[in-house]
């Protein structure tokens, strides 16, 4: 019998595709990120995004006490700074260590080595069993270069 990660449905899941992002937020005067792939537009009038967050994470309260969070989007020439993010950092240490980072309008920051970046105003969220889906208007944003994002598809959609 098949497990739950190597099923039929979880390798169907796992052919949804996703995209590369850094969610960021500044907490406590910090800038705080984490990589995000289930993230997407949801609404056109306001453009609005969401992003899920595994529940438990501090970036979640810090999004809510912040009201606004950055998306920076992630290209081929950025896929690298992903690294930083998901490794484990000594204290006084942060993946933003550096990086060149810029603040959009209300503090977002913003990985300047990203492809394009968007900034949004926390409008909302819905609860899941594992993640909190996070809604946000996006206010700003801009392209850095031209290319496309990066594309990522998983072995199975049961797991990160």
């Amino acid at each position: 019998m098949a497990s739950r990660e190597t099923s039929e449905l979880a390798a169907a899941l796992g052919r949804v595709p996703t995209g590369l992002y850094v969610v960021t937020v500044r907490s406590d005067g910090q800038p705080l990120g984490f990589v995000a792939s289930f993230l997407m537009q949801v609404g056109f009038e306001p453009p609005t995004l969401c992003v899920a967050i595994a529940k438990g994470r501090a970036h979640l309260q810090a999004i809510r006490d912040a009201g606004h969070f950055g998306v920076s989007i992630l290209d081929g020439p950025s896929e690298g700074l992903m690294g930083r993010f998901f490794r484990k950092h000594a204290p006084g240490e942060s993946p933003f260590d550096g990086l060149d980072v810029s603040d959009a309008s209300h503090g977002s920051p913003i990985l300047e080595g990203a492809l394009a970046w968007l900034e949004c105003r926390y409008c909302g969220e819905h609860e899941t069993p594992d993640h909190v889906v996070v809604f946000g208007e996006v206010i700003e944003g801009a392209t850095r270069r031209g290319g496309d994002p990066s594309i990522h598809l998983r072995r199975t959609g049961m797991v990160y």
